[in-house]
């Protein structure tokens, strides 16, 4: 069946009438907080544990805006006779907030989960250089990062899980059998 010519505007206008005449609400924002959802984009936090300096978010950023910087540092062998490792250490984790266009880029190709969205969006600054949000004031960010939402209760259950606790139970149902068995004091069997 052919659309009527004219049906779209008349939707358009059908919805523009229904808007105008609903009752209009005033947030009162500074005095009341918006009830935002539960994973809003606000600001960037860094979880720097997680930083292996790996620099994928700084090279995959479109607008150039993070900035980092570090040193190798040689570690001792974890074992006798083996090689020392070097390993990079974080110096330098920035973000300039001026230039960033929360696209998420950068939380998506972190293999290390070290970068995370905040629902935090209360951060203007009357100075343009202060956007820069350097390492310190990003793990400030972190700890307003809401937990992820449930697995979904009818999903299967994740295989490094699986293997955990398949192995958890081979290990308890072991010492169930040690501590069952009876021991003579005297070496010989009962």
């Amino acid at each position: 069946m052919a659309p009527i010519p004219g049906s779209g505007l008349a939707k358009g206008l059908a919805v523009t009438l229904r808007t105008m005449t609903r009752k209009t609400v005033t947030e009162q924002y500074p005095d009341a907080q918006p009830d935002l959802p539960p994973r809003t984009r606000g600001v960037i936090g860094l979880f720097e544990e997680n930083c292996t300096v790996c620099m994928l978010c700084a090279r995959e950023c479109p607008d150039w805006c993070i900035y980092i910087d570090s040193h190798k540092e040689t570690v001792p062998p974890a074992a006798p006779g083996g090689r020392e490792r070097s390993r990079n250490v974080l110096d330098r984790f920035a973000i300039d907030f001026s230039l960033c266009m929360y696209c998420g880029i950068c939380i998506e190709v972190c293999p290390f989960d070290a970068l995370f969205w905040s629902p935090e969006f209360e951060y203007a600054e009357t100075d343009i250089h202060e956007l820069t949000h350097e390492r310190d004031k990003l793990r400030e960010w972190m700890w307003t990062v809401p937990a992820p939402p449930a697995l979904d209760p009818a999903a299967e259950e994740p295989k490094e899980i699986a293997a955990a606790r398949k192995t958890a139970e081979k290990l308890t149902a072991a010492q169930v059998a040690a501590q069952a068995e009876p021991t003579d004091p005297q070496g010989g069997e009962s």
